[in-house]
């Protein structure tokens, strides 16, 4: 699948409000399209000059519009992490065997409600990964296409920039998805195979709202890291996915493979 058509599904499968937030692919395609089709446009020449900077200058905005909105999930995502361990800890403290007021009914029904909250919370991160994955690879891909049709040499002096931008830069989403998925094993845990599959269906139901989008973005970050047969400076790494009960769940029960 080109580029461009996997954008196009990334952004419809995606949560509504983050939408608008990817590149804007098709226009700066145009945009090289334009520049390198005006016979006047010679590399080296005043009107050349001009047209790579407002290239140039559109790919900054697009920059700082990701940075702002992955900024701003990252700071979210910090305050959530927060709350539900929090959640967790008031219900173990009140509800729990060793609880002021211990109710097993009451306990297994709170615990319900946080664990769908964690799996749609586990979601949304990976799709933040996602969202990072697919804007930094359509970056690298307008870029290559700018160079090789107007003899530009644009691309790795801005890549280098992008890989110190915020966006790029999903250390600390990584390390929420790990505690998120220790957080299942530990308050979660599953004893045997027959609990196991009903903890995968529950997982399932419980944040199916958001299940469909997940999916989606682990077959994308997968394919975006196969699209290529050779690695290079611009390439991203292997995806290393996390060996937990959550991953699998997505994997085991997705309609679409995840290889």
């Amino acid at each position: 699948m080109k580029f461009g058509k996997r954008l196009k599904q990334q952004i419809q499968e995606t949560l509504p409000g983050w939408r608008d937030k990817f590149l804007s692919y098709k226009e700066l395609k145009k945009l090289v399209r334009s520049i390198s089709s005006a016979p006047t446009l010679l590399n080296g020449s005043f009107e050349y000059g001009r047209a790579e900077e407002e290239f140039v200058y559109l790919l900054n905005n697009e920059i700082e519009k990701f940075n702002a909105f992955f900024v701003e999930q990252e700071e979210d995502f910090v305050i959530r992490n927060k709350e539900l361990q929090q959640r967790i800890q008031r219900v173990i403290d009140k509800w729990g065997p060793n609880g002021n007021h211990p109710s097993e009914t009451d306990y297994k029904e709170e615990m319900a409600k946080i664990r769908k909250d964690i799996v749609d919370f586990h979601g949304e991160m990976v799709l933040l990964v996602n969202y990072s994955n697919v804007n930094y690879t359509g970056l690298a891909k307008i870029l290559k296409k700018y160079d090789k049709r107007t003899g530009g040499l644009l691309r790795l002096p801005f890549i280098q920039k992008v890989l110190q931008q915020p966006f790029f830069t999903t250390d600390l989403i990584s390390k929420l998805v790990k505690q998120c998925e220790s957080t299942i094993d530990a308050v979660f845990p599953v004893e045997d195979e027959e609990k196991t599959r009903e903890a995968r269906e529950a997982i399932i139901v419980a944040g199916e709202g958001i299940f469909r989008n997940t999916v989606a973005a682990l077959q994308s970050m997968q394919e975006i890291r196969r699209g290529s047969s050779t690695y290079g400076h611009f390439s991203l790494p292997p995806l290393n996915l996390p060996d937990s009960e959550l991953i699998q769940s997505v994997q085991l029960n997705s309609p679409i493979p995840i290889v």
